[in-house]
């Protein structure tokens, strides 16, 4: 099949590329004409473990290619996505939907045959509406069906997720669009992948509304933990004993700093919005937009407080600023609000991210940057463990400990266990569990508080 693909971003690229692999013929399309022409040379704007090797195998293959020329990207296809970015307005929670408005238009007056319009851009529901009566207004002739395909990339895992997802999910009531999907995601039949086919609007509440549900178990087990610290459980076993509870499961229970991220700030904003739109407010959903927000700052405080409440002058090292590990995303990362509370308190930052630096540096004044863990250690009087990097679990603490001005370790994402940081001489606080101090009659006192 001829796919176009409109928008090389995350969501674009990735899917561009994977479609490729399945042996269809992809066109992407982007405005950004540097972009495209180092899309050409197969150089990946982007970090995403496995996307380079995979985007020179469909180079050298001819399957896939870029250009900015739009009726190149839509003439002749048999389906072509709308993968542009829809972010929150500033002003508002409203996802900004100028991008996906701008495409529709520019697609409707290049279309030539029958043509699956496919919106793979995360957007509220009622768009595909607005998106078929925008190409029907510009192009009346048109031969036409809009369908919703929402994407479930991780970051980090992103072309695992494409190539072998939980499910994937169509929406349109269009018996001829639905064989067109059908083909273009032929290769996931053949290993039966769950495919569900719904009405336009189902597909797009289930894309927010999947977001959502992570988000509130990422943001409920944060709260746990609070309860945790304070009457001296274990937060990982709290979340172990829950998660084997198989209506419950095991992923997203992870205590940290709160999420970020492309993905779950804008749609738990998004489906708040929606709810109020349409006179169906989701409580549970605001509660966590709200709790999340408060968390970030709240880890500020807690690594001022490993400090007896005071970091002016103090040089504290940061391990890791993405918002996750295995990406270079800055997206609502927590160390964008961490950070500066940080360093209105006083402090001097150090900080090492192993993919994110570039990215971080035009959005983090004053911040220095370390060429690795140690050298964002050394010298340091408190270090704090901000995004889970793997090589950031198997560090020389010793090492570590000797390098540091100070002896205060702040583990934000649960790296390390307590007992092992006990035997180091160390002040180690982590989330939801019990904090460990060097001078065991300090640790009385302070478990005691």
């Amino acid at each position: 099949m001829r796919i176009g693909m409109v928008g090389t971003g995350y969501v674009g690229l990735v899917s561009g590329v994977c479609f490729a692999e399945f042996g269809h013929t992809v066109i992407c399309v982007d405005k950004d004409a540097s972009k495209v022409e180092r899309l050409k040379n197969g150089e990946v704007p982007i970090f995403e473990p496995g996307l380079d090797a995979l985007l020179k195998r469909q180079i050298d293959s001819g399957r896939i290619e870029f250009t900015t020329d739009i009726e190149k990207a839509v003439k002749g296809c048999d389906a072509v996505f709308i993968a542009v970015g829809t972010p929150s307005r500033r002003y508002c929670r409203d996802a900004d939907l100028s991008y996906v408005y701008g495409a529709a238009r520019e697609i409707a007056q290049n279309l030539d045959g029958y043509t699956v319009v496919v919106n793979k851009s995360t957007v509220p529901v009622g768009t595909g509406r607005e998106v078929e009566d925008i190409i029907r207004a510009e192009n009346p002739d048109a031969d036409f069906d809009v369908a919703s395909n929402p994407e479930f990339l991780r970051e980090g895992a992103a072309i695992d997720d494409f190539m072998r997802p939980d499910r994937v999910v169509v929406g349109t009531s269009s018996e001829r669009a639905q064989e067109v999907m059908r083909a273009v995601y032929r290769p996931l039949f053949i290993n039966e992948t769950p495919i569900l086919f719904t009405k336009r609007e189902t597909a797009e509440v289930i894309k927010y509304a999947g977001n959502a549900f992570l988000a509130t178990k990422i943001t409920f087990i944060n709260e746990i933990a609070d309860l945790c610290e304070q009457v001296g459980a274990d937060v990982q076993q709290v979340a172990k004993g829950i998660g084997l509870d198989g209506r419950i499961g095991r992923k997203f229970l992870h205590a940290g700093p709160g999420y970020g991220g492309s993905c779950f700030p804008k749609d738990t904003l998004a489906l708040t919005r929606a709810g109020q739109k349409y006179g169906a407010p989701q409580r549970i959903v605001e509660a966590v937009v709200s709790v999340n927000e408060d968390r970030k700052s709240r880890m500020a405080d807690k690594i001022i407080s490993a400090a007896n409440g005071d970091v002016r002058g103090k040089t504290i090292g940061v391990l890791g600023v993405a918002f996750k590990p295995n990406t270079d995303d800055m997206r609502d990362a927590p160390a964008l609000t961490i950070i500066p509370v940080l360093q209105q308190a006083g402090a001097k930052i150090v900080a090492y991210d192993p993919e994110a630096m570039a990215t971080a540096k035009p959005l983090m004044d004053g911040v220095a940057w370390g060429n690795d863990a140690y050298s964002a250690a050394k010298g340091a009087d408190i270090l704090v463990i901000l995004t889970e990097w793997n090589e950031f679990r198997a560090l020389d603490l010793k090492r570590i400990r000797d390098d540091m001005a100070g002896r205060i370790i702040v583990d934000l994402r649960n790296v390390y266990k307590p007992e092992d940081m006990r035997t180091l001489g160390v002040d180690y606080i982590s989330i939801g569990r019990e904090a460990v101090y060097a001078d065991a009659s300090d640790n009385v006192l302070k478990a005691s508080a």
